[in-house]
């Protein structure tokens, strides 16, 4: 990561350990591989905020949700004023600038600490959301975040945390909650994923039901017991049928992940491995699925496809069960840990953490995907407006794209500009029709 050493975990040290294979030479290549296959597109891009750590926080690793009136809302895993265990934080237009305001400072004992994911809007205009560590036994928490009862008159107007679950880990529960946002279902259950912890230490499904004035907690599934799947880094998405899918970054018949379903079944959980990946189609799928209208699901791998950069796919329900299709294979390493963003036109948005003519990451948009998608270059990160994008972009119904990087921009973190920032190309996808 541009030689800078920041204690980031096992996620971390993967994407370090690879990307510090490069030579430079390597390198130059891959950006002018980059400049002379994705044709610009005028579009205005901004940075929005550029953290600083304090308070505000530092490194954001998920992207941003969207909120009424577009307020954005979002986690940075690092930073805080208590020892660095991270911060949730909103960002408010008022006129033509954007109002940055923390919401939230970790401690990292029982309320929780490093929120590697974003956050969820309830229907009660709550956030929701997960950290890696602290809680009970330091295995991660479930949070709920709520305003003041109270008009706030300070500067700084914290909002007041609930721990909803403390994991608790091997062999009962789940732990260690990563890059996701919980869901929420038409009754108010919240489903989510732990990378770790569960019956085989290889990571768990969880719901919890509102029950008694809080919630319980019950784990649909184990990973480990067979060729299922390992360590779901992603969150889950729920069709309308009650469904819930996932994908999982490693394990499967192909030893590199797999796209999971769990379908409910005599009051429990029937898990159906719809795809394993195998490299050749793509490996390693860290991202999010998106899920559309039909049903299609769609998500991006992190390495993998026919030149090994990674790949866009596609599952598309056809008699009973699903078929993989991939969208669009890279050309060099994109390294995508997000997954994408679709408009109502079918255009689809999405980031690579790696290339770009700096080598620092780029924005692409996916077009004409029914006659085989084109990439478009939205954006070359140069480490003064963001570097390393990890979290998934996401869209407003304005057509705005909003995202963020875990590196780059203004502020100096540990020695560099390894603070990050929040982005926005205003612009850049369809609107939603009314």
């Amino acid at each position: 990561m541009n030689g800078q050493t920041v204690s980031l975990g096992k996620f971390r040290c993967k994407v370090s350990s690879r990307v510090s294979t490069f030579t430079m030479a390597l390198a130059m290549v891959f950006a002018l591989t980059l400049l002379t296959t994705h044709p610009m597109q005028a579009q205005t891009f901004s940075v929005l905020h550029n953290f600083t750590g304090g308070a505000g926080g530092a490194n954001p690793e998920a992207g941003v949700t969207v909120g009424p009136s577009g307020v954005l809302y979002g986690t940075a895993a690092y930073g805080g004023t208590h020892n660095n265990y991270g911060t949730v934080f909103k960002l408010s237009q008022v006129n033509s600038s954007w109002v940055f305001s923390p919401l939230y400072e970790f401690i990292g004992g029982f309320d929780g600490g490093v929120p590697y994911g974003g956050v969820a809007i309830g229907l009660n205009g709550a956030l929701y959301g997960t950290a890696e560590t602290g809680g009970v036994r330091s295995d991660g928490t479930v949070f709920e975040l709520r305003p003041s009862l109270t008009v706030c008159k300070e500067i700084l107007c914290y909002w007041s945390e609930i721990v909803l679950q403390g994991f608790t880990g091997y062999p009962a529960d789940g732990a260690g909650p990563q890059v996701e946002n919980l869901v929420f279902d038409q009754a108010g259950n919240i489903y989510g994923t732990t990378e770790e912890g569960g019956m085989y230490d290889d990571g768990t499904v969880f719901e919890l039901t509102p029950s008694g004035g809080g919630y319980a907690e019950s784990i649909l599934h184990n990973f480990g017991g067979g060729s299922d799947g390992l360590y779901p880094y992603s969150g889950v998405v729920i069709d309308t049928a009650g469904n819930v899918y996932g994908t999982t970054y490693a394990g499967g018949t192909g030893a590199a992940g797999t796209v999971y379903q769990l379908m409910p079944s005599n009051g429990g959980w029937l898990e159906n491995v719809l795809f394993d990946f195998g490299g050749a189609d793509g490996d390693d799928p860290y991202s999010n699925l998106i899920i559309d209208a039909s049903g299609t699901l769609y998500g991006t791998t992190y390495g993998g496809g026919q030149n090994g950069g990674g790949v866009v796919y596609k599952l598309v329900p056809s008699d009973g069960g699903f078929t993989y299709s991939a969208l669009y294979t890279f050309s060099e390493y994109c390294d995508s840990y997000g997954g994408v963003a679709i408009d109502t036109a079918g255009n689809f948005f999405g980031v690579c953490s790696a290339g770009g003519a700096h080598n620092d990451g780029w924005i692409f948009e996916l077009t004409n995907c029914s006659q085989g998608c084109s990439v478009i270059d939205l954006h070359d990160f140069s480490v003064s407006d963001g570097a390393n994008p990890y979290g998934g972009p996401v869209l407003d119904a304005n057509g705005n794209l909003y995202g963020t990087t875990y590196f780059g921009g203004t502020g100096t973190c540990n020695g560099g500009p390894n603070c990050g920032v929040v982005w926005e190309i205003a612009g850049a996808g369809a609107p939603h029709k009314n």
